[in-house]
């Protein structure tokens, strides 16, 4: 994984643009843009988070890796359901991880094509594939593929911050936040950074939910 600064121009971007974001983007201008190694490996990481804390996913993922060796489509697929399961992944997942597997090794399924595509054509591509909704593919494009002007709004942590920042009793539905997002166009993935880090620091007794 690399990680680069947050860049000061989309920071002042967001700033003007949106009042109520520029104490998130002069608190958390130290953060970081996360950018994973992409391919097979982290589509199959995702399927694993699907539903899960952070940590019960860092556990299966590991005993995973830690089982197949070499995170390749044809390594996973010479493990049976039986093997699959005692890594402690669920009947569905194991589903969507040999399909995943099915797609890459067929050649039929390749994430070097997705750069030359525009950010909807890429995630429509991803979703195609079996076990892939929305949210997969929005977090592949932002973190494999250090994608921009993406909003994940099937993501609780992300809906849930829109809320607090802008005041609103209850959590926030998919349809208002994406509206709400437009606002932070192009740069949705910075303030999509800015609310998770603010979403951490508020669960972690760190910072107030009113900004």
């Amino acid at each position: 994984m690399t990680a680069n600064p947050l860049d000061p121009v989309h920071l002042a971007h967001l700033a003007q643009c949106d009042a109520r974001l520029k104490p998130l983007t002069d608190a958390f201008s130290h953060i970081q843009y996360r950018i994973r190694p992409g391919g097979f490996p982290a589509l199959l990481g995702l399927i694993v988070e699907q539903q899960l804390s952070v940590k019960a996913a860092d556990t299966i993922f590991a005993r995973l890796r830690d089982g197949v060796g070499d995170l390749t489509p044809q390594n996973l697929l010479a493990h049976d359901e039986d093997r699959l399961r005692g890594y402690g992944l669920s009947r569905p997942k194991i589903a969507y991880a040999r399909a995943l597997a099915d797609a890459f090794h067929s050649g039929g399924f390749d994430t070097g094509t997705l750069a030359a595509l525009s950010i909807e054509d890429a995630a429509e591509r991803l979703i195609a594939l079996k076990g892939i909704g929305r949210w997969t593919a929005e977090v592949y494009l932002m973190f494999s593929e250090g994608r921009l002007d993406l909003f994940p709004v099937g993501d609780v942590a992300l809906r849930e911050a829109v809320g607090w920042l802008d005041n609103l009793t209850e959590r926030p539905n998919e349809a208002y936040c994406a509206d709400r997002a437009r606002d932070w166009s192009p740069y949705r993935s910075v303030a999509a950074h800015l609310l998770w880090a603010w979403y951490g620091a508020v669960k972690r007794g760190e910072m107030s939910r009113q900004m």
